[in-house]
């Protein structure tokens, strides 16, 4: 209790999260509301849209367990332990209608905020990527729909839900999740210096020293490199949905500083969550 107040102290969401995630799980459910063909393929993946929902329905889920608290053990974070995790529970999830699933997305997102908003997990949870704020958890949540709801809405030929406004709220978790999704590879041995900015938006660095990752909220004094770019072209990018030649070519992208060819390389230093 608030010993001035009395009243419960609360962590509260960043402005307009979860409207966003609310959101988002409705236009995801209104994609697979009007008339979704379940057995089409997801362009580029594995995954037809009813796996894809389900996987919606799963995940929402396991976050909205999360923010209450509940600990969900759900691979190592390793892109082969989750893509591991993720087959093993389609296989055990036999729903693909297109309306029971659009009903669980929407239910366990919102389940998820309230939880969120109440307060009800308790200093940092550990999430398939590993431990963080339920803040962050939030953004993750918002961050993993627009991720998958942008697959459907391709498959479905529908306009997707990504706006400049939802990418911003996805910051706080994708500045989390960078360090800990680094490709070794890439990185080793890199020095560098790295200004992120989103049109109309926020900004952040990555610094690379001698190959350890470190991302800030604050980008840093003289970077090498400063990357200017359209929200939505970061986001499918930083999700492994989109390459960078096509946005380089449509001007989405934009570069400057005294080390301008570290620009090409940055996409390659992550592996998409």
């Amino acid at each position: 209790m608030d010993p001035v107040a009395g009243q419960d102290v609360r962590r509260s969401l960043p402005e307009g999260l979860g409207t966003a995630i609310r959101e988002t799980a409705g236009d995801i459910a209104a994609l697979l509301r009007s008339d979704a063909d379940m057995d089409r393929r997801i362009p580029g993946a594995t995954w037809s849209v009813g796996e894809a929902a389900a996987h919606l329905a799963l995940a929402n889920e396991l976050m909205a367990a999360l923010a209450e608290g509940h600990a969900r053990p759900y691979g190592d974070g390793t892109p082969q332990s989750l893509a591991a995790a993720n087959e093993r529970s389609l296989a055990e999830f036999g729903e693909r209608a297109a309306e029971p699933l659009a009903a669980m997305i929407v239910t366990h997102a919102d389940a998820c905020v309230t939880a969120l908003e109440e307060g009800a997990a308790d200093g940092t949870v550990v999430t398939p990527l590993g431990s963080m704020s339920p803040q962050d958890l939030g953004s993750y949540l918002l961050t993993h729909m627009l991720g998958h709801g942008y697959d459907l809405a391709r498959a479905l030929g529908r306009p997707h839900m990504l706006d400049r406004d939802r990418v911003e709220l996805t910051l706080p978790f994708l500045l989390t999740a960078m360090p800990r999704v680094a490709e070794p590879r890439n990185t080793a041995g890199m020095n560098a210096r790295y200004t992120i900015r989103l049109w109309g938006g926020g900004a952040f660095g990555v610094t690379l020293a001698d190959g350890v990752v470190s991302v800030d909220a604050r980008p840093p004094a003289g970077p090498d490199c400063t990357i200017s770019i359209e929200p939505v072209t970061f986001l499918l990018m930083a999700l492994g949905r989109q390459g960078q030649v096509s946005p380089i070519l449509r001007g989405r992208i934009l570069v400057r500083g005294r080390k301008p060819w570290l620009a090409p390389r940055f996409p390659g230093l992550f592996t998409a969550p």
